[in-house]
């Protein structure tokens, strides 16, 4: 519509334009009557005098112009116009030759269409101007305008609008009571006040990405019938000094006409970081713009209806008077769904999905730990694009299998070309993660091993946690340390030291990191004890950290390297130790993934228990049927198994 207009206007000032060049020239002297068909030159007209051929004349004796225009009328009837300078003896000539002439009565002054010719210029600057002036302020005053910066940039949903309710949102029964009285307030607002009560000004939700807080929010306006108004927190403060502030006012004017209503800022540590974040004033506008939304949350009267509901994933860097009682005194954590939640946010999105009978949402919820609600929408998006790939009338359990491996190991590299020694050194580095995994106590079982490359790596394994876990001990730690060096360690073992590669660079990073944790943060190191080390590295402001100073000194630094090695030493170690006297295995299974390049579960179990490996599910069969279409001939003879490993 915003376009439409846009468009409109421009073409109606195009037509002005052409409409006045038109008159411009049909009004010129110069223009209407210049050089032409019926226009000679001053020299063939007293030639034609000369000879007689002329029969008439008719001319203005303009005193004020150099140039006088002639129209004359030949003795055969045709007619023509000549410009020529003031010549007196011109007359006589005339007479002497018995040509009829005829002299118009001069211009006493300019006339309307003179001025009007005189002005065109100015008059076209100016309309252009008011013009550009008219867009530049979005048609008299909107909100989208460049002139009107200092407008809000809230958009406004009304009741009818907002079709979201407390039954499109699943897998956060918490959070919902949390906010299940916003809702009642603002259906009934004396419910409250008649008691004494004071409904919350502010709530802030809290929680990782794609957890549900803004489909949360709108569904607080949809259960209570208010009109919702929707700004991010990046909407605020722009190049403009004063910008943020006079947008934040404008917003909760906007807001009273329209109480009872919510308002809600998405990522509000745009504009809510905590003040003095910043050197030498760089930031003077982002904290006008926050002391602003202080005053406000903090001044509008009570009883006016108006919710402020914010969301951020880094409540850590917000200001702490933003979150002080009266501003925004309620939070609701809005975590990641356990399995049961799951469970209910699939169930949501199964809705529109034409599903075979051997989909179970319990069995996905439960391979599925970690997942948030946006992750479980994308795993149901993912299968049925893999259904709808292979011509399938219903998405099937498979898909969905497909769709998380996808998901969580990136999708399949097939073209890539790679030599049968990278292969067969990929097929070794990722058994012996699988087997080292498998061998370790309460470390996550192994699901899924392959050598196809995959996003950025040339091969994957792939761990899937029985349940969801929200702390570890020592033993699972050391556990993941001794699986990350798997890779490496087997590439020692079987090509030497001197021919393993950078295929474990990640594993070290993230190896080294664990540990450092171990020392640093979480105290599980016996020699420095349960001492927090170091400042906290997640979240460094300028303005903050460079004012303190460094609490670790260079012994205590010193040591701290040297448990952290000490560490990786024993994982490194005893990673050695599994594989060495579990060498069988790790042929058998590398031989496996060169013969399969994916192997699941009941193959990893069969090589660890000394069994024949049963093929793949689905081995032999295409890429649209959802199988692997690697069946080059025979398989290759797998080495003798010794017999069932033992955990270590």
């Amino acid at each position: 519509m915003r376009m439409n207009d846009l468009t409109k206007n421009l073409l109606l000032w195009v037509v002005v334009a052409v409409v006045l060049m038109v008159v411009f020239q049909s009004f010129s002297p110069r223009m209407a009557g210049g050089v032409g068909a019926d226009s000679i030159t001053y020299t063939q007209f007293l030639k034609e005098v000369d000879s007689g051929r002329v029969k008439s004349v008719d001319y203005t004796d303009e005193t004020n112009l150099a140039v006088n225009a002639i129209r004359f009328k030949r003795t055969d009837g045709s007619e023509a116009t000549v410009y020529g300078p003031r010549d007196d003896k011109l007359v006589d000539v005339l007479y002497s030759k018995n040509i009829e002439m005829t002299r118009q009565k001069p211009s006493t002054g300019p006339g309307f269409w003179s001025l009007v010719l005189n002005f065109l210029p100015v008059i076209l600057i100016i309309g252009f101007w008011l013009f550009i002036m008219r867009q530049m302020q979005g048609g008299g005053g909107g909100a989208k305008g460049a002139m009107s910066f200092g407008k809000s940039r809230a958009k406004l949903q009304g009741e009818d609008q907002i079709k979201i309710t407390f039954a499109d949102v699943a897998g956060c029964d918490e959070a919902k009571e949390e906010v299940g009285e916003l809702v009642d307030f603002l259906r009934d607002p004396t419910k409250f006040t008649k008691l004494g009560g004071k409904i919350p000004r502010g709530v802030l939700m809290v929680g990782p990405p794609g957890t549900g807080k803004t489909l949360l929010a709108k569904a607080i306006a949809g259960e209570a019938k208010v009109p919702f108004f929707s700004i991010s927190g990046s909407d605020f403060v722009e190049m403009f000094v004063g910008v943020g502030a006079s947008r934040v006012r404008d917003m909760f004017e906007q807001a009273k006409k329209h109480a009872p209503c919510i308002i809600f800022i998405d990522e509000i540590d745009a504009v809510g970081r905590h003040r003095g974040a910043g050197l030498g004033g760089g930031h003077d506008e982002r904290e006008q713009t926050l002391n602003q939304l202080l005053v406000e949350m903090d001044g509008f009267e009570g009883g006016e209806g108006v919710i402020v509901i914010a969301a951020t994933n880094r409540p850590d860097v917000l200001d702490p008077a933003l979150l002080r009682p009266g501003r925004f005194d309620r939070q609701v954590v809005v975590g990641l769904p356990d399995v049961k939640g799951r469970e209910q946010i699939l169930r949501v999105h199964m809705r529109k999905l034409p599903l075979a009978d051997d989909v179970v949402p319990m069995v996905i919820a439960r391979g599925t730990p970690g997942f948030s609600g946006a992750d479980l929408a994308n795993l149901c998006n993912e299968a049925a694009l893999f259904a709808a790939r292979g011509s399938e009338k219903e998405v099937r359990m498979d898909h969905f299998d497909r769709a998380r491996d996808k998901i969580l190991m990136g999708a399949e590299r097939r073209s890539m070309a790679m030599s049968e020694d990278e292969k067969t050194l990929t097929a070794y580095h990722e058994a012996g993660h699988a087997i080292v995994g498998r061998l370790v106590p309460e470390h996550d079982p192994v699901y899924k091993v392959t050598i196809i490359p995959r996003g950025r790596a040339l091969g994957v394994t792939m761990y899937l946690p029985e349940g969801d876990r929200y702390s570890m001990n020592r033993v699972a730690i050391e556990s993941q340390l001794c699986s990350l060096y798997g890779g490496r360690v087997a590439e020692e073992l079987i090509f030497g030291g001197d021919k393993v590669t950078t295929g474990a660079s990640n594993d070290i990073e993230r190896a080294t990191k664990m540990a450092r944790n171990m020392v640093t943060k979480w105290g599980l190191s016996d020699e420095l004890g349960p001492v927090a080390y170091g400042e906290e590295e997640d979240e460094v402001f300028l303005g903050r950290s460079v004012t303190q100073h460094k609490n670790v000194s260079d012994e205590t630094a010193r040591k701290i390297d040297e448990v952290v090695r000490s560490i990786l030493d024993k994982a490194y170690s005893k990673t050695k130790t599994i594989l060495t006297e579990n060498l069988d295995k790790l042929h058998a299974m590398s031989q496996l993934l060169l013969q399969y390049e994916t192997i699941d579960v009941p193959q990893i179990d069969a090589i660890m228990e000394g069994r024949e490996p049963p093929p793949p599910a689905g081995w032999g069969k295409s890429d649209k049927d959802g199988g692997n279409n690697n069946d080059k001939g025979s398989p290759r003879p797998l080495p003798p198994i010794a017999g069932p490993a033992e955990q270590l």
